[in-house]
């Protein structure tokens, strides 16, 4: 299943994302006198996503007539970012050797190179990626997004997509030349508003299928920066959720952003996305606010 939050009519709203549109929980419930949450935090936050996914597959078989009527036209709509206020935000650095390379520096291998990130810094698609002022250098990463679906604490590797929720894209923005200042500065530069664009969709595992096999693109403009497979990150998925559940409680709604193939220096009118196989494509324009 995949779900988004859209702007419709002056309102944001959770949907079921289909080819022929979207539709909206709240005109689910009306049509099947369902009590679905109907916010992307609430759905997660409850528990409830893995239930839905499980009824609306079996639903959507029985009566699938009665479910066409309610889709709306996308073209009528916009995407938002996901959710606003998970818990946590966990970003994994240099977790591609090949990313690492381009930063001259030496990848991890006894842990992952984690830090958290406000969520203040949360944008959603086609919202303005602003370089700040005390940035010259500002750049844009292309990311898988894990998010945590039950309260967890130490995964084993093996159970791992037991407490996902689901799979999204994500860029994540970095002022680096804050950060060659001093790795301390590593939060700060990390942190800024709008640093953190989070959407259009999100996929249930079931969906997404096998997570390894995902080509993961950093694209600036149309032209590919850099890309590479879920597979040759140092810290795979798995290894991910369950070190970080041993570090502290997970709690439903948080993400694990996991890394870049690549990093691209973004400058004012850039457009940047981030691109996922089999995923919609993430994509937000870059303002300078020095300009």
């Amino acid at each position: 299943m995949r779900l988004a939050t859209i702007r419709f009519e002056e309102e944001e709203h959770l949907v079921i994302c289909q080819k022929s549109g979207y539709m909206r929980i709240k005109d689910l419930n009306k049509a099947f006198q369902t009590q679905w949450p109907d916010s992307m935090d609430m759905m997660i936050k409850t528990d409830q996503l893995f239930k839905l996914n499980d009824w609306y597959g079996q639903a959507n078989r029985r009566e699938s007539d009665k479910m066409q009527h309610l889709f709306i036209n996308g073209k009528e709509c916009n995407y938002a970012p996901l959710y606003r206020h998970p818990s946590k935000i966990w970003g994994i650095g240099l977790n591609y050797s090949a990313h690492a390379k381009d930063l001259s520096e030496k990848p991890p291998t006894s842990a992952p190179a984690s830090f958290m990130k406000p969520d203040t810094t949360i944008i959603g698609p086609g919202d303005e990626i602003k370089i700040p002022q005390l940035s010259r250098k500002t750049t844009a990463e292309a990311e898988l997004g894990i998010i945590i679906g039950k309260r967890c604490k130490d995964v084993p590797r093996d159970k791992w997509l037991d407490v996902i929720a689901g799979f999204t894209t994500i860029l994540d923005m970095t002022a680096e030349d804050i950060l060659v200042q001093n790795p301390r500065f590593l939060t700060m530069s990390k942190s800024f508003d709008t640093f953190f664009s989070f959407g259009p969709q999100l996929l249930t595992p079931d969906e997404v299928g096998d997570v390894s096999g995902l080509k993961v693109s950093t694209v600036i403009n149309g032209t590919v920066h850099a890309e590479n497979t879920v597979d040759h990150m140092t810290f795979t998925p798995d290894v991910l959720v369950s070190y970080h559940s041993r570090v502290m409680t997970l709690l439903p709604g948080d993400v694990i952003s996991t890394g870049t193939p690549g990093a691209i220096h973004i400058r004012h009118g850039d457009i940047v996305q981030c691109r996922i196989s089999g995923f919609e494509t993430l994509e937000n324009p870059v303002i300078d606010l020095k300009q």
